[in-house]
Order: C-alpha cells, then sequence, then structure tokens
C-alpha cells in the first residue's frame, strides 16, 4: 500500500451506480401522483445529504404537514420495484478501478448518505460488496453530508489517516464534506456539474472513472 494513497474512499449513488437521475424519475412520478410541485429543483437541492436533512429540507420547502416519510415511502419502492435485485445501472469504470485498486491492496470503503441496510443490499445485489472493506451509511453519523464525519469515520474503520484518503464524490456536499475531512476530493460529476466554490475544494474534477483511477494511480 502506498504511503500516500493509504485508502480510497467512494460515495455511491452517483458513483458506483448510476442512480441519482433514476431516483428523482421516481420522485417524479410521486410527485405527479400527490400534486408536488418543483420536485427537481428540491431533489438536486439535497443530493449528498442523508434521510434526516433531506427530510428537513421537504419541510422547509413544503411546510411541516408535508407527509415527507410517507412519500418517501412510496419513492422507495417504486425504485425498488424498477431497479431492484441487480438492475441499478452502474458507472461505467467502477469494477475497473475497484478491481485496480484491490490488486494495489488499498483499502476501500463506501461513505455514502443512504441508510447502511440499503447501501449494503444495493452493493450486494450489484455484486460490488465483495471490493469494500468498510460500508458507512449516513445513519451511522450523527452529521450529514456536508460535515465531514462520514468520511472521517470511514477512515478511522480504515484504519488510514485522512490527509492520505481520496474520495470520489459526484455532488457539492460530497465535495464540501471530503474537503472539510482534509482528505484528497476527486470530483466524477453526474447530474450536478461543478460551481467556482467545488472547483476550489475539489484537488482535480475528472470526467469518468477511468480518469480518477489514472489520477489515482499517478500519486502512488
Amino acid at each position: 500500500m502506498s504511503k500516500d494513497v493509504q485508502a480510497v474512499i467512494f460515495d455511491m449513488d452517483g458513483v458506483i451506480f448510476d442512480s441519482e437521475r433514476l431516483v428523482i424519475e421516481c420522485w417524479k412520478v410521486i410527485a405527479e401522483k400527490h400534486n408536488i410541485p418543483d420536485i427537481e429543483e428540491i431533489c438536486m437541492r439535497v443530493q449528498g445529504n442523508n434521510r434526516v436533512e433531506t427530510g428537513k429540507h421537504f419541510l422547509e420547502k413544503y411546510g411541516n404537514d408535508f407527509p415527507y416519510d410517507a412519500y418517501k415511502k412510496e419513492v422507495s419502492a417504486l425504485f425498488h420495484q424498477l431497479y431492484g435485485q441487480g438492475r441499478l445501472p452502474q458507472k461505467p469504470g467502477i469494477r475497473d478501478i475497484l478491481t485496480a485498486l484491490q490488486a494495489q491492496n488499498i483499502p476501500r470503503a463506501v461513505a455514502s448518505s443512504t441508510r447502511t441496510d440499503i447501501v449494503s443490499m444495493e452493493l450486494k445485489d450489484g455484486t460490488l460488496l465483495h471490493f469494500f472493506d468498510a460500508v458507512l451509511g449516513g445513519d451511522m453519523v450523527s452529521r450529514s453530508k456536508p460535515e465531514p464525519d462520514i468520511f472521517l469515520a470511514a477512515a478511522a474503520a480504515l484504519q488510514a489517516e485522512p490527509e492520505h484518503c481520496y474520495v470520489l464524490e459526484d455532488s457539492r456536499n460530497g465535495i464540501r464534506a471530503a474537503y472539510r475531512a482534509g482528505m484528497h476530493p476527486v470530483m466524477v460529476p453526474d447530474m450536478q456539474p461543478p460551481t467556482d466554490e467545488t472547483r476550489s475544494m475539489a484537488e482535480v474534477i475528472v470526467p469518468d472513472l477511468f480518469k480518477a483511477w489514472e489520477y489515482i494511480a499517478s500519486k502512488l
């Protein structure tokens, strides 16, 4: 293992799986059913947040009587119906980068804002779970991204120093969290293009996971 690259930490949605747009499509179906306006705007805003923080943002937008939990259950049921049992599309290059990291004996973790049981299930269904030494979900820390807690917990689980961890993220909240953790944020944009803020925080912005591996490999 390289002393400069002690671990690589992956976000899940939008990095491992091409799932962000699919979640929004499911929200659109439920929004049309219940006449919820501006659903895409709020979904984009909460990317990278855990369920608790996402719920807070929904209530701020739609009012305290908004039945977020009930609608979220409908969205989750529809998502599982359409994309469960291994049907969730994977990002190009994900197996390549995981295989390369494994060959180099570089520890790997998932640090997602999604609940841990769902993260583990989706990785298992996608036959990717065995690549990871640690799996952390948003329910395992008290503060959601953009706070650094989940990345620091992942580093601890891998027994790696934060300053030698590389983080693959697609969302602005994720890049903020990796930056605040004192890690090396590698942005692989999905639905959210880089902003001036994320450009200033990301160590590098790459178009895909193939280029992400090229960059990490250059540090070995």
